[in-house]
């Protein structure tokens, strides 16, 4: 028989790493975002815009 039991310290330990890896999503979150700010700068820049005077 499986015997399961809870140590509040071992989750005390591994928030270090969720810590770490929550660090990791928001990092990769924010280089998309960057990414996609900068791409969208740059084609309307590239696009000429039509002058109706």
């Amino acid at each position: 028989m499986l015997d399961f039991y809870f140590e509040p310290y071992e989750f005390v330990k591994n928030l270090k790493y969720m810590g770490i890896g929550m660090l990791g999503v928001f990092m990769i979150v924010a280089v998309i975002i960057i990414a996609t700010y900068l791409t969208n700068n740059i084609t309307n820049k590239l696009a000429k815009p039509h002058d109706d005077d």
